[in-house]
Formats: structure tokens, sequence, C-alpha cells
């Protein structure tokens, strides 16, 4: 190898070192050859060259040989199938193959072309990310469902619901003449008490009557109602006892 070519240094992604280990790398199959960007050992090369300020023919021609054979070692890696298919073909048939497949490579080139075009004049536009306002919705899949079950819970929603209950909502007043018995046995134990202590425990409408029944008695004269102030207890005495006292404090 000249020594142009073995003083070649190299520093790629998937190499570094001498050149001429990549090859014994490459041929020994211990580096795949896929990932060594070719194009990047040939300006190496050419930058070698300028460094050393004088063209070696010897070299470059070594070069172009090695070069050319591992490009050749990386088509055929790259595309085995194609490979096998150009082996069975007449020389003839190759170069039409060959013609066509350059054809396809210059219209793909020319589309690539177009489309940067059209990508650097539209540079300026913005699209929607996202899905499109029209895009088809998936369609939504019902489980399987049993005949028997569907039956069955129509026949219940046919059946006519009970009409609601007001029950709950019904005020049932106690009879006056409950708390009238009542307020009047305790009067002929007790001269006096409180009506709030009598009546805890009952309900908002228990109370009332109560105290309805104590009205009643307040118009026949019978008990007498005081209240040292607003919301003070009430206190509720006999007739009797109350004027039994007024006149003792008279008399006094």
């Amino acid at each position: 190898m000249a020594v142009a070519v073995r003083e070649l240094e190299l520093d790629l992604d998937a190499f570094e070192g001498p050149f001429d280990l990549l090859l014994s790398l490459v041929l020994r199959e211990e580096l795949p050859l896929q990932e060594v960007d070719l194009a990047e050992i040939v300006i190496a090369f050419v930058e070698h060259l300028a460094d050393r300020g004088e063209l070696d023919l010897d070299a470059c021609g070594e070069f172009l040989v090695l070069i050319s054979a591992l490009l050749e070692l990386k088509a055929r890696a790259m595309f085995p199938d194609e490979e096998a298919e150009l082996a069975e073909l007449e020389p003839e048939e190759a170069a039409e193959e060959l013609a066509r497949r350059l054809a396809e490579y210059r219209r793909a080139k020319e589309a690539a072309q177009f489309l940067r075009g059209r990508l650097e004049a539209r540079r300026d536009l913005y699209f929607r990310l996202g899905p499109a306002p029209l895009a088809p919705r998936p369609e939504r899949k019902l489980a399987p469902q049993s005949a028997d079950k569907l039956a069955a819970a129509l026949r219940v929603l046919s059946i006519e619901p009970p009409a609601p209950s007001t029950a709950h909502m019904a005020l049932r007043f106690p009879p006056t003449s409950q708390f009238l018995e009542r307020w009047r046995s305790l009067l002929r134990r007790r001269s006096r008490f409180d009506f709030d202590q009598e009546v805890k425990g009952l309900s908002r409408v228990e109370v009332a009557v109560a105290f309805l029944a104590l009205l009643e008695l307040r118009k026949q004269n019978e008990i007498a109602i005081a209240q040292a102030a607003p919301f003070a207890p009430i206190r509720i005495s006999r007739a009797d006892a109350e004027r039994s006292l007024s006149w003792t404090a008279h008399s006094a």
C-alpha cells in the first residue's frame, strides 16, 4: 500500500484510526460496512493530499481501487436481492435494467427538487396540527347482546310505576283535648309549671297544639300565663293560686 494511503487517519462516527486498519476490520467482518460513511473517507484523503502539497499518482490509483471495492461491497450488502436479480440477466438486459433504474432515479430527484421548491415558497404558511375537522369518526361497536336479556329489560320498563306517596308530607295534628287534659291533670298536682320543660322532646306540631290548649285554658280563666321577657320561659299556674298570691301581697 502506498505511503499516502497508509498514513491516512480517519475520524468517523463508526470508526477512528488508520485506513488500513479499517480495511482489515471490514474484510474480517468485524465492522459492518453499512455504518461507514465512504464520502467522509474520500474527503479525508483529498485533504490529506492537500496537506502534503504534492500529487502521488500511485497512492491516488490505489485509493481509487480500494474505495471502489468498498463501494461495491457496501452496495451488495445494502441491496442483496437486486444483486441476485441482476446476476440472472444477460448483458443487454442488465444494461436496459440499469438505464430504467437511472431514469427512475432521475424522476425521483426531479420530484424531490420540485417538493423542496414548494416548501421554500410556502415556508411562511402555517398548517393545522391535529386531526382534520371532517375526519371520519370510528364506529362504536356494541358488545354482543342477548335477546332474552333485552326482552326482560323491556318488560320491566313496560310496568307502570307506582304512584308517588306524599304520606311523609302530611301533617298530623294531635287533638287539642289531649293537651287540655294533660295540663289540667298537671295543675291538679302542682300549682305551677314551666311550659318549655313539659313540651321538651315533642315535635313542632305537637308544641303548637299544646300552646293552643294553654290559650284555651287561659280563655276559660283556668290558668294564668306569665313571661318575664320576650323569649323567656313561659310560667303556667292555676288561676286561683295566682289570685291568692295577688290578694296576699295586696293585704300585706
